[in-house]
């Protein structure tokens, strides 16, 4: 009986053995085909800009095709989801926008919990929304506008790029902590809101530094702030609506996700690529020319960010009783 519980175990080591080999073979030979990285955003937006920039380098650092697929739909749900229930091999990702973690308080009934079935695999950037109002808006500064909105409730029409989106929480935290009342219009994304806004359709927006640069450059739009807790090295002048509301951050950030159970040598072989990408000069330079700042970080690290971001939002959208589209 002894002899046969011995050789039970020397089995079962060798079994752990082998499988620990496999593991570090399949991490060392990944990937081996095209890799399908699926974005739940429009082909030319910001995070579709940022999402080809870097396949690109995995492309050339790890000789296989980075296909960016654009699974639009629910809000970048669909495209989650998506990946949720592909085999997790490593070759099926998630470009994981500030989206993912509204969307967990924002919709009630996903089929998915992205926290428990995305796994983090690693953060891209992260950079400010611009706080931008119509150039016939009588106001130069943040505490300017606080003032004028006040003196005109509900009369300063807000747009977004839909609801639940980044532009739209980011603006009801401002209404929220700065005390003023004005009226949300969604639009059906940033580009349409951007128009409306530059039509004087509306007064002021919350949006991307990618989308708004150009026309804030044109003159064509005013900003007032950006609205992380640092100032932007690309408008290094605007100051942070922080500075005069204090306690307000909010960013628009990227990252990348993979289904769970992805094996973690290929998290980590992917993680370090990325890093690697993001400590580029020339890849920091075109990063910073769309006005994000990269951000390099373990797994876990991206993770805990990710549960941070899904809790402060969710009592954002619960506080404003925010509704999808």
């Amino acid at each position: 009986m002894k002899l046969l519980r011995r050789r039970f175990l020397q089995l079962a080591a060798g079994a752990g053995a082998l499988s620990a080999v496999s593991r570090i073979a399949t991490a060392q030979t990944y990937p081996s085909r095209p890799v399908r990285w699926i974005n739940g955003t429009a082909a030319g937006s910001a995070p579709d800009i940022v999402a080809r920039l870097i396949g690109q380098w995995l492309s050339e650092r790890l000789g296989q095709p980075f296909v960016i697929e654009n699974r639009l739909g629910a809000g970048t749900n669909i495209g989650t989801e998506a990946v949720v229930r592909a085999p997790p091999d490593g070759y099926s990702l998630l470009f994981i926008t500030q989206s993912n973690a509204i969307n967990a308080t924002l919709y009630n009934n996903l089929n998915f919990n992205f926290i428990h079935d995305i796994a983090p695999v690693a953060s891209i950037s992260r950079g400010p929304l611009i706080m931008e109002v119509n150039p016939s808006v009588p106001v130069k500064t943040v505490p300017e506008f606080i003032d004028y909105a006040k003196a005109n409730p509900g009369k300063l029409n807000m747009a977004s790029a839909g609801n639940g989106t980044p532009q739209h929480v980011a603006g009801e935290l401002f209404k929220m902590m700065a005390g003023v009342n004005m009226l949300h219009v969604p639009y059906r994304g940033s580009p349409f809101a951007l128009t409306a806004l530059i039509a004087g359709e509306v007064q002021v927006m919350f949006d991307t530094m990618p989308a708004s640069i150009e026309h804030i450059r044109a003159g064509q739009i005013r900003p007032l702030a950006v609205t992380t807790t640092s100032r932007s090295e690309t408008l290094p002048d605007l100051p942070t609506v922080g500075e005069f509301v204090p306690g307000y951050e909010a960013s628009s950030w990227y990252g990348v996700g993979a289904p769970k159970n992805t094996p973690a040598e290929i998290i980590d072989k992917l993680n370090k690529e990325i890093n690697a990408g993001l400590a580029d000069s020339k890849m920091k330079a075109r990063l910073a020319d769309l006005g994000v700042a990269v951000v390099q970080t373990s797994p876990a690290e991206f993770g805990k960010f990710i549960a941070d971001e899904t809790e402060k939002w969710g009592k954002v959208i619960r506080a404003a009783n925010i509704k999808p589209d």
